[in-house]
């Protein structure tokens, strides 16, 4: 099968949007508002795994923190990385005083680390 070929199934994904939205007790029509897409696009996408375009597949996985790795990548190829991306999503929604707090505690991870191997 050719590359171009390939599709994605988002049935998975469609359900963890669903999970995700249901937890934060938001309506498909609220998500719709703020996507900027109707509710009945937001159904199709959760129970029927209706492809979306990137820009609303990017709203809706940043919007809920959702991992996209568990639907793209095998499972060995997932758990190397997957809490690095994890990280690296969380701060990515940080503002400025929370990056340093963030980079004051690696720092700090790094050098109790570091004075434990000399020990």
């Amino acid at each position: 099968m050719n590359q171009d070929e390939i599709r994605f199934d988002f049935h998975g994904l469609g359900l963890a949007i669903k999970q995700a939205r249901e937890e934060r007790g938001w309506t498909q029509a609220y998500v719709a508002e703020l996507v900027g897409k109707t509710d009945r696009t937001i159904m199709n996408i959760e129970n029927k795994g209706q492809h979306p375009s990137f820009n609303l597949f990017f709203k809706l996985v940043t919007m809920f923190d959702i991992s996209v790795d568990q639907f793209f990548y095998r499972e060995e190829q997932r758990d190397e990385h997957s809490c690095r991306k994890h990280i690296d999503v969380l701060l990515n929604s940080m503002n400025e005083k929370e990056l340093v707090v963030m980079e004051a505690t690696a720092e700090g991870l790094k050098k109790a680390r570091e004075t434990e191997v000399q020990k």
